[in-house]
This record gives C-alpha cells, sequence and structure tokens, in this order.
C-alpha cells in the first residue's frame, strides 16, 4: 500500500518563498508521473505541477515561471519550489499520481496560506 505524506506549507507574505515535500512509502515515482494539486476553499482541486518519468514537466498556467516540481528517486521523495507566491495561491496541497491520480493514494495535505 501507498502512502504520501505531504509537508512544507505554511503563512507566507506574498512575494515569498516555500518548498513543498512529498514522500513516498516506496517508489512508485520512477516509472510513473507524479502531481502536486491543490485544492482551494470552495473550489475543485485541480492539477497545478506535473513531472513524468522522462524528466519533463507541465504546469498549470497560473504557476509558470513561478513554480518547480522536481523528484529525488533516491529518497522517494517529490518537490514543489513555489517562487514568488500569490494570495490566490493559497490552498491546501496534495501530490499523488499525475494526471490521473488515485483515489487511495490522497493524503493530508499541506496547508499553504498566502497573505496580502
Amino acid at each position: 500500500q501507498v502512502q504520501l505524506v505531504e509537508s512544507g506549507g505554511g503563512l507566507v507574505q506574498a512575494g515569498g518563498s516555500l518548498r513543498l515535500s512529498c514522500v513516498a512509502s516506496r517508489i512508485i515515482f520512477d516509472i510513473n508521473a507524479m502531481g502536486w494539486y491543490r485544492q482551494a476553499p470552495g473550489k475543485q482541486r485541480e492539477l497545478v505541477a506535473a513531472l513524468y518519468s522522462g524528466g519533463s514537466a507541465n504546469y498549470v498556467d497560473s504557476v509558470k515561471g513561478r513554480f518547480t516540481i522536481s523528484r529525488d528517486v533516491a529518497k522517494n521523495t517529490v518537490y514543489l519550489q513555489m517562487n514568488s507566491l500569490k494570495p490566490e495561491d493559497t490552498a491546501v496541497y496534495y501530490c499523488n499520481l499525475a494526471p490521473g491520480p488515485i483515489y487511495e493514494y490522497w493524503g493530508q495535505g499541506t496547508q499553504v496560506t498566502v497573505s496580502s
């Protein structure tokens, strides 16, 4: 059974940075694409960044140029570096397979709050 544990969220002022981490209980992303999702209050969960096994990455337009997804297979960890944060980035952030997440893999997420 796979468990994904997100961490690194917090409260930051607009323009600040955070780095999120997602540790998997076993190696799943050496052969699978991984993604970071977010869900803001009252909104649907959206995929914001995906990293494919070949190393290519895709981002939703709203975070392009500000967020970077990466992975460390040896540490079973995928990261999301978030720079130039905006209040509209406020959400709970989750990791999962991408672009088709596995329901059973959803973790608790990590809260990111950006103040103006």
